[in-house]
């Protein structure tokens, strides 16, 4: 495992690797949102079974 300086210049490139994991994790997170409707066309939740209960 590379060791990262204590130095600015290892703030710099941990700061650099944060900003990209940050847009990593916000794309992911889109992706699902995106992929929801979806799921709810092919597995439809009937509102009457849910409301009767078990």
């Amino acid at each position: 495992m590379v060791s990262i300086p204590d130095t600015v210049q290892g703030a710099v490139l941990i700061s650099i690797i944060d900003f990209i994991l940050s847009f990593v994790i916000i794309s992911g997170i889109g992706v699902v949102l995106t992929l929801l409707p979806l799921v709810n066309r092919k597995w439809k939740v009937d509102e009457a079974k849910l409301k009767q209960g078990h």
